[in-house]
């Protein structure tokens, strides 16, 4: 049995009318750039985030990019607190926007920062704290806040995922998420927006994103330019896309936590294997389902051998990566962070995953170990 870690053509299968019929909306109206279904999936993203502005980028990079140099432009150079457990983009965000990266450990169970350790980390330049809600789990942020530094979420795992009944993207001055193809909800491409409720934080990135071009007596199109922005519009026929596939999201989500829920009872007894917790705070998007497993390697490359897909996020913490060498830190620097690079393997999750499917990756699983 074949079981892929994600499985994009099943997805593109279910919806295919209204995916076809959201590519024809956009050749039909040959608004290619920005215009009305940018706009439109702009306002729904803003609705499902619980944020009265959502902006429309090319990336959930540029995302973090563009809120980070919004920081920047009001506060100047400064640190950012952030994680080392993390996909690469989050600290390549805070160097591109010409901040200094600074790491705190992570929490064991939950993969996200660490708040005593994050706030350990806040000195007088700190200007911006940077969690991540790794894998679709909010991280802890009423105790992430500092005053006089801002917090800009890393959510681009956790579309649909809630702090304390508040969604992901509006729990900091911004969020910035990532709808890559194979996130929760996946353009066919790139694609990413940041949210947020601050009036002038919108303004800056709304600007930022193309240019740092403004209207000028009604003109969209003006070569007005009141600052250096970059070119990181969201595409109309992603913008389409994402619409499409909105209609479904929810149905996905919730077959998401089932699957969940059937690996978390299923192999609750392997005292070898360590399945995720639900979020401490509210809905776990499970982006990811990450368990902690003995001879994870060997693990995988079992499952593989049995046609289970599985990856790793992440082999290398952040502070040992080879860019990152610059900054000093070596083994020992955050063990915790370093366990779990050690440890994590992800098992398929999607909404995709069938009944056998699920079962057999769990019969794989206690095979390997004897159970």
């Amino acid at each position: 049995m074949k079981v892929p870690l994600v499985d994009l053509q099943a997805q593109t299968a279910e919806i295919r009318p209204r995916l076809d019929e959201a590519v024809r909306r956009v050749f039909d109206n040959c608004s290619f750039v920005l215009g009305p279904e940018v706009q439109a999936f702009e306002s729904a993203m803003a609705s499902l985030s619980g944020t009265k502005y959502a902006v429309g980028v090319n990336s959930g990079t540029d995302a973090l990019l563009l809120a980070l140099e919004v920081v920047r432009a009001e506060r100047g150079v400064g640190k950012v607190v952030t994680t080392p457990f993390s996909f690469f983009a989050t600290v390549e965000a805070i160097v591109l926007a010409g901040l200094e990266p600074v790491f705190a450990d992570i929490d064991p169970v939950s993969f996200n920062l660490d708040p005593e350790a994050a706030l350990a980390a806040v000195d007088a330049q700190t200007v911006a704290l940077l969690p991540v809600h790794l894998f679709g789990a909010c991280a802890d942020i009423d105790r992430l806040k500092e005053p006089g530094v801002d917090v800009i979420e890393d959510a681009a795992q956790a579309i649909g995922a809630t702090y304390k009944e508040r969604p992901a993207g509006s729990l900091g001055r911004a969020g910035c998420f990532s709808f890559y193809v194979t996130k929760n909800l996946g353009a066919a491409g790139d694609a990413g927006a940041v949210t947020t409720s601050d009036d002038g934080f919108e303004r800056s990135v709304r600007q930022r994103r193309a240019h740092a071009e403004v209207p000028v007596a009604g003109d969209a199109r003006t070569y007005h330019h009141v600052g250096i922005g970059r070119n990181s519009r969201l595409d109309a026929l992603q913008a389409a896309v994402l619409r499409a596939k909105l209609d479904s999201f929810a149905d996905w989500q919730a077959r998401r936590e089932r699957n969940a829920a059937y690996y978390g009872e299923a192999l609750h007894d392997l005292d070898v294997v360590q399945t995720p917790a639900p979020s401490a705070f509210g809905r776990h998007a499970y982006h990811q389902y990450v368990i902690r497993a003995e001879r994870r390697d060997e693990l995988s490359d079992h499952l593989a051998q049995a046609g289970v897909g599985t990856r790793i996020f992440y082999p290398i913490p952040l502070h040992l990566q080879p860019a990152m060498a610059g900054l000093g830190l070596g083994e020992g620097a955050f063990p915790v962070a370093e366990r779990a690079s050690r440890e994590v393997i992800s098992i398929p999750v999607h909404p995709h995953v069938s009944d056998e499917q699920r079962e057999y990756v769990v019969a794989t699983i206690r095979a390997f170990y004897g159970a």
